[in-house]
């Protein structure tokens, strides 16, 4: 295998439940904005790829609408959303910086691992770039982030699960499908990676975990580390039968893998 992508938001770090959800309801705050997401309304929310389409979601309350000025027309609707989206970017960034959200079990070694031996590395997200760069550095380093290319947030007009995110990433890097492997966490990510024809391992998330992942050329609960927090496999369609951690040998032998009818995990 050539290439490795890897999602942002629940791959790298469970950045949701502990990153995003806070700095939505801190803009919120900021904005005298009669709105506050709980837990389980923002799991909800989780289907709607990208923070500015989840926070379009808050205008259709007419007191929201209202505390934001009764923008008129799509045009003005748009930069309200963007003004907020951007503080809640920052909000997010200062968060990581912060040292808030830890890179999950198994992110840095892989990372590292797929670079000394020559892989192309990249992440592709339906977040904000600069959020994406702030957890990706949190991850690995702010060095080694700088030499991996990422795609995020408006560089596609289209947000997971379609596809185009995926089809931009092998299209700039010029990646052989049947050797580049995405890691996911999420249903909507799986679809998006098999739209562009992707074989895709799931390491699921807080709030993914009971997703359904048909389709999953492996599902695990992390990538694993040797000596610390151990994988546990709920789907393992291809036999690969990973102990304890995944390594890279494993891994190549996933791309390229067609959808399996039989993979579901996830349902706990």
């Amino acid at each position: 295998m050539t290439a490795i992508i890897f999602d942002c938001d629940g791959v790298l770090g469970d950045t949701e439940r502990d990153g995003h959800l806070p700095a939505f309801n801190a803009t919120f705050e900021q904005f005298g904005l009669p709105v506050r997401w709980s837990v389980e309304q923002y799991g909800r929310l989780l289907r709607i790829g990208g923070g500015k389409e989840r926070l379009a979601t808050v205008l259709d309350d007419p007191e929201v609408w209202r505390a934001a000025g009764s923008p008129a027309t799509p045009e003005e609707r748009a930069e309200v959303v963007a003004t907020w989206h951007r503080a809640k970017t920052k909000a997010f960034t200062d968060l990581v910086a912060a040292g808030i959200i830890p890179p999950r079990p198994g992110v840095r070694r892989i990372i590292m691992d797929a670079l000394a031996a020559g892989w192309t590395v990249a992440v592709a997200s339906t977040s904000a770039e600069p959020s994406v760069r702030a957890v990706l550095a949190g991850a690995v380093g702010a060095e080694v982030a700088a030499t991996i290319p990422v795609f995020a947030g408006d560089v596609v007009p289209r947000k997971k699960p379609d596809p185009a995110v995926y089809e931009l990433t092998v299209k700039e890097l010029g990646l052989d499908p049947a050797e580049t492997l995405v890691v996911e966490d999420s249903r909507n990510g799986l679809l998006a990676a098999g739209g562009a024809g992707l074989a895709t391992v799931v390491t699921v998330s807080g709030y993914t975990r009971d997703e359904d992942f048909t389709g999953a050329a492996l599902v695990v609960t992390s990538l694993g580390d040797p000596g610390g927090e151990r994988l546990e496999v709920l789907a393992d369609p291809w036999d690969i039968e990973p102990v304890d951690a995944l390594s890279l040998t494993e891994l190549s032998r996933l791309a390229g893998r067609p959808p399996h009818e039989e993979t579901q995990g996830g349902q706990t």
